[in-house]
Order: C-alpha cells, then structure tokens, then sequence
C-alpha cells in the first residue's frame, strides 16, 4: 500500500518538511552549502518540490509548478522519498538500483546528501504529529 494518496499528501508532509527545515535560520544556512537549485520529482503520486538553496538568495520551497530552473534533479517514487528521511535508504544503493535518479553537477549532489541527515528526525516527528505514526514503520 502506498504510503502516499495524492499529490497533496506529498506536499503535506514532504513539501512542509523543506519548508521548516528553510525557515529554521541554522538548517537553512546549513542547506544554502550546496549552493544550487534542487528539484524532487515524485510519482506514485506525482508531485514536484523545488527548493532554492543559492548563497546569495532567501531559500525558497515551490511546490508543484514553479518559475525556478534547477540544476540538480532528483526523481524517484514519493515513497522511496518518504523512507529516505526516516533513514531507511542508502543512497548509494538506491541511485546504483535506479530507485533515486541524479541529474547535475555530481559535486551539488554529493553536497546534498549529508546536507539532509538533520531532517531525518524532524521527518519522523512531522509524520507522527500528523497522526501518522503508522507511516513510520510501514
């Protein structure tokens, strides 16, 4: 069973996860390392984050359509998103399995990956406020 139901969903908890983690002044600065526009495209459901995470601008998270064009995109399926910030994906393997497909300079996307190791718990506490514990394990 999908973890996801719409593309609304996705943006509920993944879209609002970018959101606070931009908000927060030390996770944001932290984040803004990478230096990059960075795209998340989602299916099963189909849904598009985009984040703005260059030095010199105010980070900024579209979600859906978007004016922005990135440099790094990300594609996999919402749920190997959703077990990714629980923790539960090594990226190495996946991209090696084709679960999580990189496209971009490979030094912005070898930034990204310990860039996000800090939203791993605040994920879980997103999806657990939500009433959505049973989303964690599953």
């Amino acid at each position: 069973m999908a973890i996801f139901t719409s593309e609304l969903d996705v943006y509920e908890h993944l879209g609002r996860l970018f959101e606070e983690m931009l908000t927060d002044p030390e996770t944001a600065e932290q984040c803004q390392r990478a230096d990059t526009i960075v795209q998340y495209r989602y299916h099963e459901p189909d849904a598009t984050i985009t984040i703005d995470i260059r030095q010199e601008c105010e980070p900024i998270v579209d979600l859906g359509q978007t004016e922005l064009v990135p440099e790094v995109t990300m594609s996999m399926a919402a749920d190997t998103a959703h077990r990714f910030f629980l923790g539960h994906v090594n990226v190495t393997v996946a991209l090696a399995r084709g679960e999580i497909k990189a496209r971009g300079p490979v030094s912005k996307i070898l930034k990204l990956v310990p860039l996000v190791k800090p939203f791993f718990p605040r994920y879980q506490a997103l999806v657990e406020a939500a009433g959505r514990g049973d989303r964690v394990t599953a």
